[in-house]
């Protein structure tokens, strides 16, 4: 690693020196699961008002992977505080998963803003292993936004999303990526990363998540990068698309 990029590192290390040392401890992950609820309700509103156009377009199409029923069975894996709520079919069966069990209160909120939507139920489990909560073949649809930033095991998430998805059914993603290694983009990511971790709760700002995409079971895989408009953001490179198993 390039000693600039080390030095720069540690600055911004020492700037978080609570946060560093709090995880130190082994304390930081508690305070971070009761307080991260409270800070993507705020962050997902404004993310929404930035890329709810491009949801809008990627969900376009949501509807056509309906089974015989004709309900759309949606799995939001990782679902956070619901942000994704607004942008489904109406009608549509919704199941909540994610790890950190504080966001079950927020879900309510945004489910009283989502009316359309039918919810199921909330099961609090990691996405790399979602069984026996969630049954082989039972979903429609997958979406999951902003999330394999933060896990550790990618392909492992895959491998569960495949299982559940009913054969034809359809994985939605939207994640930020790693930049162009060339661009001052990535500069900043490298230097940012370390400590970011603890901030975004596992997020890593260089992971090159299209690769897992492309080179899973997934029979077909449609796939655009695109760039969030927040100028200075590290979070601005995004992979957006679906992929049909």
């Amino acid at each position: 690693m390039a000693l600039h990029i080390l030095l720069l590192q540690i600055c911004v290390g020492l700037v978080a020196l609570p946060v560093h040392l709090l995880a130190f401890l082994g304390l930081w992950d508690r305070i971070a699961k009761k307080v991260l609820p409270y800070l993507l309700e705020r962050i997902a509103k404004e993310y929404n008002r930035k890329m709810g156009d491009e949801k809008r377009k990627l969900f376009s199409n949501m509807s056509d992977f309906a089974g015989a029923s004709g309900k759309l069975a949606i799995l939001d894996l990782g679902c956070g505080t619901g942000a994704n709520f607004q942008y489904y079919p109406p009608g549509s069966k919704v199941t909540c998963v994610d790890p950190n069990p504080n966001f079950q209160s927020f879900l309510a909120r945004s489910l009283a803003e989502s009316q359309h939507v039918d919810f199921q139920r909330f099961v609090v489990a990691p996405g790399e292993n979602m069984s026996p909560a969630v049954r082989d073949d039972s979903m429609d649809v997958v979406v999951c936004t902003l999330v394999l930033c933060s896990v550790r095991e990618v392909e492992a998430v895959l491998a569960e999303v495949l299982r559940v998805l009913r054969p034809g059914g359809a994985y939605y993603f939207l994640e930020h990526v790693r930049a162009d290694p060339a661009s001052w983009n990535y500069f900043f990511q490298r230097i940012l990363d370390p400590t970011w971790k603890y901030i975004g709760d596992g997020c890593k700002l260089t992971k090159e998540t299209w690769k897992y995409l492309e080179s899973g079971k997934f029979s077909d895989v449609k796939l655009r990068h695109i760039q969030a408009p927040s100028k200075y953001s590290p979070v601005k490179p995004h992979i957006i698309g679906y992929a049909v198993k």
